[in-house]
Order: C-alpha cells, then structure tokens, then sequence
C-alpha cells in the first residue's frame, strides 16, 4: 500500500491566492430558488425513529422503464433506504451487528452507484455503502425486478478487511470510513471505491474484488490532503477543530469519462485529483471561512475568537458536503456542490479550470418543504418518465418540515430527501443550464 502526504500547502501555488471573479448568484438576492416536487417520509433520529439520521444519496436509472428507477440513501444506524421515485419506501436494511467487543455500532454514511460492472457473476449494478461505525465498505446488488419485490441484496465478503484502522481499539476511536465514491474502469474491469477518513486527511482507494457468490476489496493506495496551508500574506492556517481531529473530507464524486475525482474537504473547499490518487491535487474553490483563525475551547468543545484576514473563497460556505456530477456531450456538464453552510447549492463547469457558474436552493412549494442544511447530492441527465422526462436532482434536507414533538415536548430530529426535476433548475438560472438527456447518465 503506497502513501501520498500533502500535509502543507502554499495556497499560491495553486493559483488560488486570488479569490475567483464573482458572479452575479453571490448575491443572495440573486440566487435562484426551485422548489421540491416530492419527498420521502421522514426519518427521526432518536430511539423510537432507530437512530435514522438521512445523509446521503445515489441515483440507480432502470435502462428499459425509467420511471422504475430508484433513490438509495443512507441513515447512519438507520441503515440503507431505497425508494421509488414517488418518494416511496421500497426496501429498507438494517446496519449489521456490530462486533461483541466493539464499542459503536453499525453507522451507513455515504453511498454510491455503480451500473454494468463486469465483476463475478455477470454484469452487476452495485450500491456501495462506507461503514462508518464498523470502519468498513459494504456491497449490495440492485436487482429491479426481483422475485421478492426487494431491489437491494448484500453481497458483501464475510471477511472485509478495516479501512483505515488496524485493530478494533482503531475502529473504537471512530477515526474510520467517512465519504465514499465509486467509479468504474471500463477499459481494465476493474470496479474501484474511494473512501475519506473520519477525523482525517487521508483518503484511501480500495478496488473491488469477487470472492465466488461475494464481493470484497482490497487497499490499493492512500493520500492526505493538505492540513495546513500558508496564506497569501506569509502566514499559516489550519481549520480549527480539537487537537486530535485533522480537517476532514466527506463529499467526493469520480468523472467516469476522464477519471478524476472530485473531493470536499468540509472547512477547506473542493479538491480535483486523480481518481487513482496518484497526482497532486489542485483545490478548485476554498470555502468562505477559508484562512479564519480562530481557539480551540476543550470546555465547550468548540471553536471561539474568529478572525477574518480575507482570504476565504466567495461561492460555498463550509462545510463543503456532497458533490455529483451532471454529464453533458463533449466534456461538458456540471459539478454541483451542496453549501451546507449557507443551504445553497453552488454550480462549477465540468470542463477544465471549473468555472463557477452560479448557484441556487431548493425551497419550500406548496406541498414539500425545501431542503436545509444538506449532506449528500445526486443528479442524473436521463429520462426517467413522465415525472422526470429531463432527468433528477435528489438532495438531503438535514431540517425537514413540519416539526413533530416528541412525547417529552422536545423538537425530533427530522430529515429525509427532496426531488427535484433538472429542467428547473436548468432554466432557473439568467443563463439557463444545459439540458441534455442523450448522455446516458
């Protein structure tokens, strides 16, 4: 296993001293708000929902019906989630039982999807989902017409091995598999998973493996991401956190035409590197709370005294959370943010240099509520029926409406994930976006 440490920065060097021109959507009078055309239930994180806290999303387009397609989330101890466009609950899976001797249980945190992998039995489409509790990566075939009515199968090896942690002590300490992304290498066969590192820099690429009826994977390399950085004026940042926590990256998606991952390191901004994790990554935007100094309190547990040199970027306010990709012809298309900071949604070109093009949120309609504070995003291009005949946005709402009271009076912890059809968001903007259903993704 190889490891790439980038542990400082020069911010300089990469260009980025200088905040890019802004446009005209960083005025927040300016941005453009779509509202949600439909929901699923919602999910309640305390003990009578089971700890379901919705987090992140794939898309799985059905090729022959596309109106038969499917969302699958996570819920951290809730499990995995799929539902049909509707907003529908098809299949719901528990998290397996932890180890007797492990201290956390079982925590689903991102997921992705993979179509037409050649990878045992045939081609396969997989959802593959990062453990956070358990520090490992599980597998699950989707099957849409299955004899059971249930699209989900786990085909997880009994034997996977710890991400990032050597031994359940690691594992314990919770520093384990955090954001996840998948991506495909057609011309080779070989089916890879990115993993971030809870509480950490690094990033680990794993590469999927058949073991007879199951899937496992094996460790090909490792990268840290920078978690210090020099600033244009001489001096030296690092996000504030507790001094055993480095600034984590969670959001991450792989361009399957051209192989480079797309990775959100929360209190930093987004980087773009090989998906092999085998080049230097470039940050394409800093966050606005970008060289803030600020004390770490160990009694209150947070951060205190901010101090604003200036040098933050001007488009997503941390943390930088999911990341997805809208495919347009020729190397065109979209890299789409989710704002967690400010609950906006921020658009980059996918073409080289990233140029932000603009932003938008996902407000209140009539019947849904809009979507706040969001973790995971995911977007296709292609038809998927009458509903979506341009293709669909689905995002996490961390603050979903209406409130439900708890019997002690308390606010549950409420949240799910909204739809959202491309076309309005494509022509919410002064300059609309591309629309653009002949891409196959």
């Amino acid at each position: 296993m190889r490891n790439t440490s980038l542990a400082w920065l020069t911010v300089a060097l990469l260009g980025i001293g200088t905040p890019p021109i802004a446009a005209p959507n960083d005025n927040p009078t300016a941005i453009p708000s779509i509202s949600a055309e439909a929901e699923t239930p919602a999910l309640f994180n305390d003990r009578r929902g089971g700890y379901a806290d919705a987090d992140d999303i794939g898309i799985w387009v059905d090729r022959d019906r596309g109106e038969r397609s499917l969302v699958i989330g996570t819920a951290k101890q809730g499990g995995l989630y799929a539902y049909r466009l509707s907003g529908e609950l098809v299949q719901h899976i528990p998290t397996p039982a932890a180890p007797a001797s492990a201290r956390k249980p079982s925590r689903f945190n991102n997921v992705d999807v993979l179509q037409g992998v050649a990878l045992g039995a045939g081609e396969q489409d997989l959802a593959i989902v990062s453990d956070r509790g358990l520090d490992q990566v599980r597998i699950y075939r989707i099957a849409g017409k299955s004899e059971d009515g249930k699209p989900l199968t786990d085909l997880t090896a009994p034997d996977v091995p710890l991400v990032f942690s050597a031994d359940q002590g690691q594992v314990d300490r919770q520093h384990t598999a955090y954001g996840l992304a998948a991506w495909y290498d057609r011309a080779q066969g070989a089916a890879y998973v990115l993993v971030t590192q809870r509480h950490s820099t690094r990033l680990a690429l794993l590469r999927l493996v058949a073991e007879q009826d199951k899937i496992g994977y094996q460790v090909v390399r490792t990268l840290d991401l920078p978690a210090r950085f020099t600033l244009p004026d001489g001096t030296t940042w690092q996000p504030c956190a507790d001094p055993d926590e480095g600034p984590q990256a969670e959001g991450m998606v792989v361009d399957a035409q051209t192989g480079v991952l797309y990775a959100g390191q929360e209190d930093v901004g987004i980087w773009r590197m090989s998906a092999r994790l085998d080049d230097t990554p470039v940050l394409v935007d800093k966050v606005r709370e970008f060289g803030v100094s600020q004390t770490y309190d160990p009694e209150s547990g947070k951060c205190v005294n901010p101090r604003d040199p200036g040098f933050g970027g001007q488009h997503v306010s941390a943390d930088v959370e999911g990341l997805t990709l809208y495919y347009g012809r020729d190397g065109s298309g979209y890299l789409i943010c989710s704002s967690q900071g400010d609950s906006t949604f921020a658009v980059y070109r996918r073409e080289p240099g990233n140029a932000y093009v603009g932003s938008f949120r996902v407000a209140a309609g009539k019947t849904v509520d809009g979507a706040e504070h969001s973790d995971g995003a995911a977007v296709v291009g292609v038809p998927l029926g009458d509903k979506y005949p341009k293709g669909l946005l689905v995002v996490h709402d961390g603050d979903n409406t209406p409130e439900v009271v708890a019997p002690n009076g308390g606010k549950r912890n409420n949240t799910d994930f909204k739809f959202v059809g491309w076309e309005h968001v494509a022509e919410s903007f002064p300059s609309p976006l591309l629309v653009d259903t002949t891409t196959g993704r």
